[in-house]
């Protein structure tokens, strides 16, 4: 297309040319425009200015203060900052010089001043509630002024971001795909609210706001017959302590079907209150978080039939229940919000069934999505399968006694905004077609954990009478795929943070082998940095040609990790030092958080995982073992170790029976200590993750 365009571009201006009778080529001209945010700034606040290119497709520009630091300071993306006192004079001018034409420049000026004047800004409505994908018009009335403009913002980001919502500049707020989250102060991931913010464009330190709570759509009531992945639960997990009532609820997560008769499909916790339910025990929607505590504002959908038992279970461990469907309550199709194939016409994807049938295994990397009580619809990749972990429990609704479960084979998925407390039970799903590969039930603040599906419905055979997934043909889950789909479907790697020692200590190690580490013939350079696999350690780097054939790098050396950088041609050779590999990684893209394994890679790590996984868990600090893949060398299989943020651990080899090991730190997994909520006094829905790993469903998180 760029050649076709530049041909049409040519034989447009031919005719010109020929008409002067000029020989030469026509040349656009370039010019550049700036604005400024507004049009004063108290000192030491900041305000945005904004450069316009036309005539290139070179957009970039280099910002000036015109007079120095004297008359404040400009980022490089425009973010201008009064200095501490007014200057002299106190109208400072701001350029901006193209680097297509340093010639050719824009400027605007700002008036700084010594504070704040009688401008006041008031936003209506002053509090809002919004579903996801859904808008909500936001008005601004500036006071002490004749410039009524502002300036609008989500969350301190003017004109909003893909995790928190956009607003336009008449005020129409557009929310997220996906349920904003927060850390819930316990280690485990809560729905937090968003702030909508009107600047003063007169004076940049006026301005108004609004607080935001987006809200999955449907998750309160439902008429019947209701979806799926909606808020639920036991209609008897609740307790009583005083005038408080603390009441739980989690996911009614997806439809079974069982000789011939259907089912809810949740977990133990939400639905059989962490073993302390009755069979036959009415299952309601929504939850009585949902119902002010209040069984009577919900409808009884189903009925508890079987569960797994937490405490004496044999293994496999899940944590799994079902509940027979009360006839014309439930959808018969077994739709589940959000995840259809299609979306309105306002952009909101539709309810959908997952595919039909037994499910399909979960892989390494593979983009996953879930929808749930209290974050909607979530969309990530799976960082770990095959891995073994221990999750912390509750009997009951906010009290009785802690046990804890240890589970194996269970599917870890990366991000802490994947799933926060009430989300538990729901369906992970695979992104492409729609298929069920897990039921959540735990997490972290960087982490969710499901059970392997095929685990979950074997379970639930009876005799000859297999428990499958009511749903239809494989689809896309389209709202992963929409301009505001949930942000936790873009992943990247935790910045390495090798320290100083650290780096010395692998410079150290890589002069002394410098000469067999360069001898590679796929080896351009060899630097020092940081390790992904472990963002504490330091690695040794080898800058390397992309898609050369490797040779036998070492996966570490004198016990330093190493790491491979790949590229076409790096701008320099031989030995680096930090500084000049920091420069050269620029040149490349940020690595993933997760990538594709072989079948090859997975059978070796899989090996080594079932050689050390029952010694390592031993181990003090460590909450977790799986597999998963290496970002300091990818394509290669990795030993996931999950190890709880704080509390001592032995040392970590970087490399275990040839296999790289790769350190994953978060708080304690937990389940079922989030999903509560107290009437009078009461407490907020939690229900996610904690020590162990905690379960989620009828109370916190997972």
């Amino acid at each position: 297309m760029r050649r076709i365009y530049f041909l049409l571009f040519v034989f447009s201006v031919l005719p010109f040319a020929i008409s002067c009778g000029s020989s030469g080529t026509v040349s656009p001209v370039i010019s550049v425009s700036v604005s400024a945010g507004a049009t004063s700034v108290v000192v030491g606040k900041t305000t945005q200015f904004t450069a316009t290119v036309m005539g290139t497709t070179n957009t970039a520009v280099t910002w000036l203060v015109v007079g120095g630091a004297a008359n404040g300071s400009i980022s490089a993306s425009g973010l201008y900052t009064a200095p501490a006192v007014v200057p002299n004079p106190a109208l400072v001018n701001v350029t901006a010089t193209s680097k297509a034409d340093m010639a050719k420049s824009g400027s605007a000026s700002i008036t700084v001043t010594a504070s704040s004047s009688n401008i006041t800004v008031m936003v209506s409505p002053g509090t809002a509630t919004v579903p996801d994908f859904g808008t909500k018009q936001f008005s601004a009335v500036v006071n002490g002024t004749s410039n009524a403009a502002v300036t609008w913002e989500v969350s301190g980001t003017p004109g909003g971001s893909l995790q928190f919502g956009f607003i336009s500049s008449s005020g129409l707020f557009v929310a997220p795909g996906g349920v904003p989250t927060k850390s819930d102060g316990t280690g485990g991931s809560t729905t937090t609210t968003l702030k909508v913010t009107a600047v003063s464009q007169a004076n940049s330190s006026a301005s108004g706001s609004a607080t935001v709570t987006v809200v999955p759509a449907g998750q309160g009531s439902q008429p019947v017959p209701v979806n799926l992945g909606t808020s639920g639960g036991n209609a008897n997990d609740s307790s009583t302590s005083g005038n408080t009532i603390t009441c739980c609820a989690g996911t009614l997560g997806s439809l079974v079907t069982r000789g011939g008769t259907q089912y809810i499909l949740s977990n133990a916790h939400v639905l059989a209150r962490s073993d302390i339910a009755t069979i036959g025990d009415p299952i309601i929607q929504p939850g009585l978080v949902d119902a002010n505590c209040n069984k009577s504002q919900a409808a009884t959908v189903a009925n508890l039939s079987q569960f797994y038992n937490l405490e004496t279970g044999a293994a496999p461990k899940i944590d799994a229940a079902i509940a027979q469907v009360i006839s014309g309550d439930v959808s018969t199709s077994g739709e589940i919000e959000y995840l259809g194939a299609t979306a309105d016409a306002n952009g909101i994807p539709l309810p959908g069934a997952p595919h039909a049938g037994a499910g399909a295994a979960a892989a390494v990397n593979m983009a996953v999505a879930k929808s749930g009580r209290s974050t909607g619809l979530t969309c990530s990749t799976v960082f770990s399968t095959l891995t073994s972990t221990s999750v912390e429990y509750q009997k009951g609704c906010g009290t009785g006694t802690n046990f804890s479960v240890t589970y194996a084979n269970q599917v870890d998925v990366a991000g802490g905004s994947f799933s926060a407390g009430g989300d538990s039970g729901s369906l992970i799903v695979s992104e492409g077609t729609a298929d069920p590969v897990a039921l959540l039930y735990a997490g972290s603040d960087a982490d969710t954990v499901g059970n392997p599906i095929s685990e979950v419905l074997n379970f639930f055979k009876s005799g000859s009478n297999s428990a499958t997934f009511v749903g239809g043909a494989a689809h896309k889950v389209i709202g992963c795929t929409l301009p505001l789909k949930p942000a936790s479907a873009t992943l990247t790697a935790q910045a390495a943070t090798a320290s100083a020692e650290g780096l010395q200590r692998a410079t150290a190690v890589r002069d002394v082998h410098a000469p067999e580490l360069l001898a590679h013939p796929e080896v351009q350079a060899v630097g020092v940095g940081g390790s992904y696999d472990n963002p504490s350690e330091p690695a040794i780097l080898f800058f390397v040609t992309k898609g050369q054939a490797r040779t036998s790098i070492p996966l570490q050396v004198d016990g330093i990790r190493t790491r491979i950088v790949e590229g076409d041609l790096f701008s320099s050779r031989g030995s680096l030092t930090a500084a000049e590999s920091a420069s050269l990684e620029k040149s490349v893209p940020l690595p993933q958080m997760t990538y594709t394994i072989s079948d090859s890679e997975f059978s070796r790590a899989k090996a080594v995982h079932t050689a050390h996984v029952d010694e390592l868990m031993k181990q003090s600090g460590v909450q977790g073992v799986g597999i998963g893949s290496s970002v300091d060398s990818a394509g290669e299989a990795a030993l996931v170790i999950f190890l709880v943020r704080g509390e001592p651990h032995d040392p970590i080899p970087a490399v275990i029976d040839g296999l790289r090991t790769r350190i994953r730190e978060s708080s304690r997994f937990r389940a079922g200590f989030g999903d509560t909520q107290p009437k009078r006094g009461c407490s907020v829905p939690s229900t996610r993750k904690t020590q162990p790993i905690s379960a989620t469903g009828s109370g916190p998180k997972p």
